[in-house]
């Protein structure tokens, strides 16, 4: 059975899981195609419909700016959950290649790399990216990804790294040394499919972690920039008029704690399966 069969059987078996792809596919199809149906979300109509609560007309409400808090909602979904795909596209690509080297060099290779993996560990990644991102004033989105990114891989690195330390002197590895298969064709034909599974496991609950790292960053001013909306970065703005119009930061509270609830079940899902197959 392939990894997504796998994947797609250990999630739908689960009835909190099943409900939390539903409801995330449902978050993203409304990203992808809501924008093309609702107003501007930079529009500002008229001043006098500012902070006005939810009705037919908006159904989230309006913020003080008389901007469509459903719009801004959504066109942040495409932000939030865009650099959160993408920066743990790169975390795990980084984590998977330290990993597969280090287990299968072993030695002074596997020691040095896992002393680096270490020290990156021992430090806050919160810190990290507080020390990074307060040099920059405005920051742009990719360099966001990217920082993402780089600060998140240490863990898939470790991960990695032990289920290709368990697997290293199986009869298949041995096999394919033997029929002259290089160390390259030997790490990513035979070695990363067998810890594809649990590598997934971690890219999924790094999708949370990194939904509310980029909210909390964007909260504090740090992360996604003014205009462009983005779930924390709404908060952000709501915060004059938290008291007055509550619904400016409800709105994008519950898509966070939605949808970070939603990728933690699927990953608890996905990581009962895949575990009790390593097991």
């Amino acid at each position: 059975m392939s990894l997504l069969a796998q994947a797609w059987r250990a999630v739908w078996s689960r009835d909190s899981a099943r409900i939390s792809l539903v409801v995330l596919a449902a978050i993203v199809l409304l990203a992808a195609i809501g924008p093309s149906f609702l107003p501007d979300p930079a529009a500002q109509p008229d001043i006098l419909a500012a902070s006005r609560p939810p009705a037919a007309d908006h159904p989230f409400g309006t913020d003080q700016l008389s901007r469509d808090v459903l719009s801004r909602v959504v066109s942040g979904s495409r932000v939030s959950l865009s650099v959160a795909l993408l920066a743990v596209l790169v975390s795990m690509t980084v984590g998977a290649a330290v990993g597969l080297i280090a287990g299968y060099a072993g030695g002074w290779i596997d020691a040095l790399l896992m002393r680096l993996v270490d020290a990156g560990l021992a430090i806050p990644r919160l810190f990290i990216l507080l020390l990074l991102l307060a040099v920059w004033e405005r920051i742009p989105i990719p360099a966001l990804i990217l920082i993402l990114g780089t600060t998140g891989w240490f863990g898939a690195s470790r991960l990695v790294r032990g289920e290709v330390v368990r697997l290293r002197h199986e009869p298949f590895v041995s096999g394919a040394e033997a029929l002259g298969a290089g160390p390259g064709r030997v790490m990513i034909r035979h070695l990363l499919p067998n810890a594809a599974g649990p590598l997934l496991v971690a890219a999924t609950l790094a999708m949370g972690d990194v939904i509310l790292l980029e909210a909390g960053l964007s909260f504090l001013g740090l992360g996604i920039q003014p205009p462009t909306p983005s779930w924390g970065a709404m908060i952000l703005d709501a915060k004059p008029v938290l008291v007055t119009a509550p619904w400016t930061s409800l709105f994008p509270g519950l898509a966070i704690v939605i949808t970070v609830l939603s990728v933690n079940l699927i990953g608890d899902a996905l990581s009962d399966t895949f575990d009790a197959r390593a097991s």
